[in-house]
Protein backbone atom coordinates (compact mmCIF):
# COMPACT_ATOMS: atom_id res chain seq x y z
CA UNK A 1 0.00 0.00 0.00
CA UNK A 2 1.26 3.48 -0.88
CA UNK A 3 -0.18 6.92 -0.28
CA UNK A 4 -1.21 9.21 -3.10
CA UNK A 5 0.21 10.24 -5.40
CA UNK A 6 2.27 7.13 -5.88
CA UNK A 7 5.56 9.04 -6.22
CA UNK A 8 7.04 12.52 -6.42
CA UNK A 9 8.43 12.08 -9.96
CA UNK A 10 7.25 10.32 -13.13
CA UNK A 11 10.36 8.14 -13.33
CA UNK A 12 9.74 6.82 -9.83
CA UNK A 13 6.15 5.87 -10.73
CA UNK A 14 7.39 3.86 -13.70
CA UNK A 15 9.95 2.13 -11.49
CA UNK A 16 7.41 1.17 -8.80
CA UNK A 17 4.99 -0.23 -11.36
CA UNK A 18 7.77 -2.30 -12.96
CA UNK A 19 9.02 -3.60 -9.60
CA UNK A 20 5.54 -4.61 -8.43
CA UNK A 21 5.13 -6.64 -11.60
CA UNK A 22 8.65 -8.07 -11.56
CA UNK A 23 8.50 -9.25 -7.95
CA UNK A 24 4.77 -10.14 -8.02
CA UNK A 25 3.83 -7.77 -5.21
CA UNK A 26 0.17 -7.15 -4.38
CA UNK A 27 0.01 -3.36 -4.54
CA UNK A 28 -2.54 -0.62 -3.95
CA UNK A 29 -2.31 3.17 -4.02
CA UNK A 30 -4.14 4.98 -1.23
CA UNK A 31 -6.77 6.70 -3.38
CA UNK A 32 -9.68 5.07 -1.62
CA UNK A 33 -12.27 6.50 -3.99
CA UNK A 34 -11.13 3.88 -6.51
CA UNK A 35 -13.03 1.38 -4.36
CA UNK A 36 -16.22 3.45 -4.20
CA UNK A 37 -19.38 2.41 -6.01
CA UNK A 38 -19.35 5.74 -7.88
CA UNK A 39 -16.69 4.85 -10.43
CA UNK A 40 -18.47 1.56 -11.16
CA UNK A 41 -21.82 3.31 -11.63
CA UNK A 42 -20.31 5.90 -13.96
CA UNK A 43 -18.71 3.13 -15.99
CA UNK A 44 -21.97 1.18 -16.23
CA UNK A 45 -23.95 4.27 -17.24
CA UNK A 46 -21.45 5.16 -19.94
CA UNK A 47 -21.33 1.62 -21.31
CA UNK A 48 -25.14 1.56 -21.34
CA UNK A 49 -25.01 4.58 -23.67
CA UNK A 50 -26.69 7.01 -21.28
CA UNK A 51 -24.41 9.94 -22.17
CA UNK A 52 -23.48 8.85 -25.70
CA UNK A 53 -19.90 9.35 -26.88
CA UNK A 54 -17.67 11.14 -24.40
CA UNK A 55 -16.57 14.58 -25.59
CA UNK A 56 -14.66 16.05 -22.66
CA UNK A 57 -14.12 15.77 -18.91
CA UNK A 58 -13.59 18.49 -16.31
CA UNK A 59 -12.19 17.96 -12.80
CA UNK A 60 -11.71 20.63 -10.14
CA UNK A 61 -10.88 21.19 -6.48
CA UNK A 62 -10.95 23.95 -3.88
CA UNK A 63 -7.42 22.94 -2.81
CA UNK A 64 -4.87 24.16 -1.89
CA UNK A 65 -5.96 24.65 1.71
CA UNK A 66 -2.28 25.06 2.62
CA UNK A 67 0.16 27.85 1.66
CA UNK A 68 1.24 27.95 -1.99
CA UNK A 69 2.84 30.56 -4.20
CA UNK A 70 5.22 31.50 -1.38
CA UNK A 71 8.96 31.38 -0.94
CA UNK A 72 10.90 29.16 1.44
CA UNK A 73 11.48 30.73 4.82
CA UNK A 74 14.72 32.60 5.48
CA UNK A 75 14.13 32.07 9.20
CA UNK A 76 15.28 28.76 10.62
CA UNK A 77 14.63 26.81 13.80
CA UNK A 78 15.73 23.67 15.59
CA UNK A 79 13.63 20.66 14.51
CA UNK A 80 11.48 19.10 17.24
CA UNK A 81 13.03 16.12 18.98
CA UNK A 82 10.31 13.87 17.55
CA UNK A 83 11.31 14.66 13.94
CA UNK A 84 14.35 13.31 12.10
CA UNK A 85 14.61 16.28 9.76
CA UNK A 86 17.31 14.80 7.54
CA UNK A 87 15.35 11.59 7.05
CA UNK A 88 12.11 13.50 6.50
CA UNK A 89 13.67 15.46 3.62
CA UNK A 90 14.55 12.19 1.91
CA UNK A 91 15.86 12.61 -1.63
CA UNK A 92 15.13 16.36 -1.72
CA UNK A 93 17.89 18.97 -1.59
CA UNK A 94 19.10 19.53 1.96
CA UNK A 95 17.67 22.60 3.68
CA UNK A 96 17.65 24.06 7.15
CA UNK A 97 14.51 23.43 9.17
CA UNK A 98 12.23 26.46 8.76
CA UNK A 99 10.79 28.49 11.58
CA UNK A 100 7.06 28.09 12.10
CA UNK A 101 4.52 30.46 10.62
CA UNK A 102 3.91 31.86 14.10
CA UNK A 103 7.62 32.75 14.28
CA UNK A 104 7.61 34.51 10.93
CA UNK A 105 8.52 31.39 8.94
CA UNK A 106 6.28 28.95 7.09
CA UNK A 107 3.86 26.13 7.84
CA UNK A 108 5.43 22.84 6.75
CA UNK A 109 4.94 19.74 8.89
CA UNK A 110 2.93 17.68 9.34
CA UNK A 111 0.57 18.86 6.56
CA UNK A 112 1.54 21.97 4.62
CA UNK A 113 4.61 20.53 2.86
CA UNK A 114 2.27 19.66 -0.05
CA UNK A 115 2.75 23.04 -1.69
CA UNK A 116 6.57 23.00 -1.87
CA UNK A 117 7.98 21.36 -5.00
CA UNK A 118 10.92 19.74 -3.20
CA UNK A 119 8.53 17.64 -1.12
CA UNK A 120 4.99 17.84 -2.48
CA UNK A 121 3.12 17.83 -5.75
CA UNK A 122 0.68 20.68 -5.24
CA UNK A 123 -3.10 20.55 -5.40
CA UNK A 124 -3.33 18.12 -8.30
CA UNK A 125 -0.94 15.70 -6.59
CA UNK A 126 -3.06 15.85 -3.45
CA UNK A 127 -6.55 15.69 -4.96
CA UNK A 128 -6.08 14.50 -8.55
CA UNK A 129 -5.92 10.87 -7.43
CA UNK A 130 -9.42 11.29 -5.97
CA UNK A 131 -10.91 13.17 -8.94
CA UNK A 132 -9.13 11.88 -12.06
CA UNK A 133 -9.29 8.19 -11.15
CA UNK A 134 -12.90 7.89 -12.32
CA UNK A 135 -12.44 9.24 -15.88
CA UNK A 136 -9.24 7.25 -16.36
CA UNK A 137 -11.05 4.13 -15.18
CA UNK A 138 -14.31 4.69 -17.07
CA UNK A 139 -12.58 5.35 -20.41
CA UNK A 140 -9.47 3.17 -19.91
CA UNK A 141 -7.24 6.21 -20.32
CA UNK A 142 -3.51 5.56 -20.23
CA UNK A 143 -1.04 7.65 -22.19
CA UNK A 144 -1.03 11.46 -22.13
CA UNK A 145 -0.17 13.07 -25.45
CA UNK A 146 0.12 16.71 -24.39
CA UNK A 147 -0.55 19.16 -21.59
CA UNK A 148 -0.79 22.92 -21.29
CA UNK A 149 -1.36 25.07 -18.22
CA UNK A 150 -1.93 28.55 -16.89
CA UNK A 151 -1.60 29.89 -13.36
CA UNK A 152 -3.31 32.54 -11.25
CA UNK A 153 -0.40 34.98 -11.26
CA UNK A 154 2.61 35.49 -13.48
CA UNK A 155 4.57 36.71 -10.48
CA UNK A 156 5.03 33.34 -8.82
CA UNK A 157 8.18 31.60 -7.63
CA UNK A 158 10.00 28.36 -8.33
CA UNK A 159 9.88 26.96 -4.79
CA UNK A 160 6.18 26.31 -4.38
CA UNK A 161 3.18 25.61 -6.57
CA UNK A 162 0.98 28.57 -7.55
CA UNK A 163 -2.10 29.49 -5.55
CA UNK A 164 -4.32 28.36 -8.43
CA UNK A 165 -3.82 26.70 -11.80
CA UNK A 166 -5.63 25.32 -14.82
CA UNK A 167 -4.36 22.46 -17.00
CA UNK A 168 -5.60 20.70 -20.12
CA UNK A 169 -4.47 17.11 -20.58
CA UNK A 170 -4.98 15.35 -23.91
CA UNK A 171 -5.14 11.56 -23.54
CA UNK A 172 -4.53 9.09 -26.33
CA UNK A 173 -7.62 7.47 -27.84
CA UNK A 174 -8.87 4.20 -26.40
CA UNK A 175 -11.54 1.73 -27.60
CA UNK A 176 -14.01 3.73 -25.46
CA UNK A 177 -13.34 7.11 -27.06
CA UNK A 178 -13.80 8.39 -30.60
CA UNK A 179 -10.35 9.95 -30.56
CA UNK A 180 -8.01 11.69 -28.11
CA UNK A 181 -9.91 12.86 -25.03
CA UNK A 182 -9.51 16.29 -23.44
CA UNK A 183 -9.52 16.34 -19.64
CA UNK A 184 -9.20 19.66 -17.82
CA UNK A 185 -8.02 20.20 -14.26
CA UNK A 186 -8.50 23.35 -12.19
CA UNK A 187 -7.60 24.12 -8.58
CA UNK A 188 -7.46 27.01 -6.16
CA UNK A 189 -11.23 27.46 -6.34
CA UNK A 190 -11.38 27.82 -10.14
CA UNK A 191 -14.55 25.94 -11.12
CA UNK A 192 -15.67 25.14 -14.69
CA UNK A 193 -18.88 26.76 -15.91
CA UNK A 194 -21.88 25.04 -14.42
CA UNK A 195 -23.88 22.86 -16.80
CA UNK A 196 -27.18 24.20 -18.11
CA UNK A 197 -28.92 21.40 -16.22
CA UNK A 198 -27.96 22.97 -12.85
CA UNK A 199 -30.28 25.67 -11.52
CA UNK A 200 -28.75 29.16 -11.01
CA UNK A 201 -29.03 29.02 -7.20
CA UNK A 202 -28.17 25.35 -6.90
CA UNK A 203 -24.87 24.84 -5.13
CA UNK A 204 -22.28 23.30 -7.43
CA UNK A 205 -19.67 21.19 -5.55
CA UNK A 206 -16.27 22.69 -4.76
CA UNK A 207 -14.63 19.37 -5.69
CA UNK A 208 -15.94 17.27 -8.55
CA UNK A 209 -15.70 15.68 -11.97
CA UNK A 210 -18.04 16.43 -14.86
CA UNK A 211 -18.43 14.13 -17.88
CA UNK A 212 -19.89 15.66 -21.05
CA UNK A 213 -21.19 13.32 -23.74
CA UNK A 214 -23.09 13.67 -27.00
CA UNK A 215 -26.34 12.54 -25.37
CA UNK A 216 -26.00 13.71 -21.80
CA UNK A 217 -23.84 14.46 -18.80
CA UNK A 218 -22.90 12.88 -15.49
CA UNK A 219 -20.89 14.05 -12.52
CA UNK A 220 -19.50 12.95 -9.17
CA UNK A 221 -17.98 14.47 -6.05
CA UNK A 222 -14.58 13.65 -4.53
CA UNK A 223 -13.85 9.91 -4.41
CA UNK A 224 -16.44 9.51 -7.21
CA UNK A 225 -19.09 9.80 -4.48
CA UNK A 226 -22.68 10.91 -5.18
CA UNK A 227 -22.49 9.99 -8.86
CA UNK A 228 -25.48 11.36 -10.76
CA UNK A 229 -26.79 11.84 -14.28
CA UNK A 230 -27.77 15.36 -15.36
CA UNK A 231 -30.40 16.53 -15.08
CA UNK A 232 -30.86 14.57 -11.87
CA UNK A 233 -34.44 13.80 -12.94
CA UNK A 234 -32.85 11.15 -15.18
CA UNK A 235 -32.07 9.22 -12.00
CA UNK A 236 -35.79 8.67 -11.33
CA UNK A 237 -36.55 5.00 -11.81
CA UNK A 238 -33.13 4.36 -13.34
CA UNK A 239 -32.32 0.65 -13.52
CA UNK A 240 -28.96 -0.35 -14.98
CA UNK A 241 -27.61 -3.84 -14.41
CA UNK A 242 -24.49 -4.10 -12.25
CA UNK A 243 -21.60 -5.24 -14.43
CA UNK A 244 -18.78 -4.47 -12.04
CA UNK A 245 -18.35 -6.07 -8.66
CA UNK A 246 -18.62 -3.65 -5.72
CA UNK A 247 -16.02 -3.42 -2.98
CA UNK A 248 -17.55 -4.13 0.44
CA UNK A 249 -17.88 -0.79 2.32
CA UNK A 250 -16.67 1.12 -0.75
CA UNK A 251 -13.95 3.64 0.01
CA UNK A 252 -13.78 2.46 3.60
CA UNK A 253 -13.03 -1.04 2.34
CA UNK A 254 -10.07 0.04 0.19
CA UNK A 255 -7.44 -1.01 2.73
CA UNK A 256 -9.17 -4.24 3.71
CA UNK A 257 -9.34 -5.15 0.02
CA UNK A 258 -5.56 -4.85 -0.24
CA UNK A 259 -5.00 -6.89 2.91
CA UNK A 260 -7.30 -9.64 1.67
CA UNK A 261 -5.62 -9.64 -1.74
CA UNK A 262 -2.21 -9.87 -0.09
CA UNK A 263 -3.35 -12.88 1.94
CA UNK A 264 -4.81 -14.51 -1.17
CA UNK A 265 -1.57 -14.05 -3.09
CA UNK A 266 -0.44 -12.24 -6.23
CA UNK A 267 -2.87 -12.49 -9.12
CA UNK A 268 -5.58 -14.23 -7.08
CA UNK A 269 -7.78 -11.24 -6.27
CA UNK A 270 -8.52 -7.95 -8.00
CA UNK A 271 -7.63 -4.66 -6.29
CA UNK A 272 -8.94 -1.21 -7.20
CA UNK A 273 -5.71 0.74 -7.63
CA UNK A 274 -2.73 -1.58 -8.30
CA UNK A 275 0.55 0.13 -9.10
CA UNK A 276 0.28 -0.51 -12.85
CA UNK A 277 -2.92 1.57 -12.94
CA UNK A 278 -1.85 3.97 -10.19
CA UNK A 279 1.39 4.78 -12.02
CA UNK A 280 -0.56 5.95 -15.08
CA UNK A 281 -2.81 8.13 -12.92
CA UNK A 282 0.21 9.53 -11.09
CA UNK A 283 2.00 10.22 -14.37
CA UNK A 284 -0.95 12.20 -15.69
CA UNK A 285 -1.02 14.37 -12.55
CA UNK A 286 2.73 14.91 -12.60
CA UNK A 287 2.67 15.84 -16.29
CA UNK A 288 0.33 18.70 -15.40
CA UNK A 289 2.90 19.71 -12.80
CA UNK A 290 5.66 19.70 -15.44
CA UNK A 291 3.67 22.25 -17.39
CA UNK A 292 2.88 24.31 -14.29
CA UNK A 293 6.51 24.30 -13.15
CA UNK A 294 7.68 25.32 -16.61
CA UNK A 295 5.21 28.19 -16.45
CA UNK A 296 6.84 29.61 -13.33
CA UNK A 297 10.45 28.40 -13.75
CA UNK A 298 12.41 31.40 -14.91
CA UNK A 299 15.52 30.95 -17.06
CA UNK A 300 17.84 33.86 -17.76
CA UNK A 301 17.57 34.85 -21.39
CA UNK A 302 19.42 37.32 -23.59
CA UNK A 303 19.10 41.00 -22.66
CA UNK A 304 16.87 43.33 -24.59
CA UNK A 305 18.57 46.44 -25.90
CA UNK A 306 15.81 48.76 -24.71
CA UNK A 307 12.16 48.96 -23.85
CA UNK A 308 10.37 48.75 -27.16
CA UNK A 309 6.85 49.49 -26.02
CA UNK A 310 5.75 46.10 -27.32
CA UNK A 311 5.26 43.13 -25.00
CA UNK A 312 7.76 40.37 -25.67
CA UNK A 313 6.78 36.73 -25.16
CA UNK A 314 8.47 35.37 -22.09
CA UNK A 315 10.05 38.67 -21.05
CA UNK A 316 10.17 39.51 -17.37
CA UNK A 317 8.77 42.63 -15.81
CA UNK A 318 5.28 44.10 -15.62
CA UNK A 319 3.23 43.63 -18.76
CA UNK A 320 5.89 41.47 -20.33
CA UNK A 321 8.05 44.44 -21.40
CA UNK A 322 11.77 44.05 -21.60
CA UNK A 323 14.30 46.37 -20.09
CA UNK A 324 17.96 46.92 -20.75
CA UNK A 325 19.20 43.95 -18.72
CA UNK A 326 18.75 40.18 -18.76
CA UNK A 327 15.21 38.96 -19.12
CA UNK A 328 13.49 35.93 -17.66
CA UNK A 329 12.21 33.27 -20.01
CA UNK A 330 9.58 30.74 -18.93
CA UNK A 331 9.85 27.52 -20.98
CA UNK A 332 6.22 26.36 -21.02
CA UNK A 333 4.39 29.66 -20.68
CA UNK A 334 1.73 29.86 -23.41
CA UNK A 335 3.00 26.60 -24.90
CA UNK A 336 1.81 23.00 -25.11
CA UNK A 337 4.12 20.27 -23.77
CA UNK A 338 4.31 17.29 -26.13
CA UNK A 339 4.90 14.06 -24.23
CA UNK A 340 6.71 11.02 -25.65
CA UNK A 341 5.39 8.26 -23.42
CA UNK A 342 7.66 5.52 -24.73
CA UNK A 343 10.82 7.56 -24.11
CA UNK A 344 9.47 9.37 -21.02
CA UNK A 345 10.44 12.80 -22.29
CA UNK A 346 9.01 16.19 -23.24
CA UNK A 347 10.00 16.50 -26.89
CA UNK A 348 9.55 20.20 -27.55
CA UNK A 349 10.66 21.87 -24.30
CA UNK A 350 13.77 20.01 -23.09
CA UNK A 351 14.32 22.33 -20.10
CA UNK A 352 11.32 20.67 -18.41
CA UNK A 353 12.77 17.17 -18.49
CA UNK A 354 14.88 17.70 -15.39
CA UNK A 355 11.66 17.36 -13.39
CA UNK A 356 10.86 13.93 -14.86
CA UNK A 357 13.61 12.34 -12.77
CA UNK A 358 15.28 14.54 -10.24
CA UNK A 359 18.82 14.27 -8.93
CA UNK A 360 18.91 12.60 -5.53
CA UNK A 361 21.12 14.06 -2.85
CA UNK A 362 23.73 11.78 -1.34
CA UNK A 363 23.47 9.17 0.03
CA UNK A 364 20.05 8.55 -1.49
CA UNK A 365 19.83 6.49 -4.67
CA UNK A 366 17.70 4.02 -6.56
CA UNK A 367 19.62 0.75 -6.56
CA UNK A 368 19.12 -2.83 -7.56
CA UNK A 369 16.83 -1.93 -10.46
Amino acid sequence: MDTKPLTHDIYEARVLADLAKKYKVVSQMGNQGASNDGTRKLKEWFEAGLIGDIQEVHAWTNRPIWPQGIKWSTKTAIPPSTLNWDLWQGTAPKKEYPASAAEGGIALVPFSWRGFWDYGTGAIGDMGAHLLEAPMNVFDLKEVLSVESSVASLFTNEESAPAASFSTLMFAATPKTKGPLKVTWSDGGIIPSRPDEIEPNEVWPTNGTLFIGTKGKMFADTYAANAKLLPVSRMDGLEIAEKYKRVPEGANGHYAQWVEASIAGYGKMEVSSPFDKAALLTEAMLLANLSIRGYTMGIEGPPMAARTGTPTAGAGGPGGFGGGGPRRLFPSRNKKLMWDYANMTVTNIPEINRFVKREYRAPWSLSGI
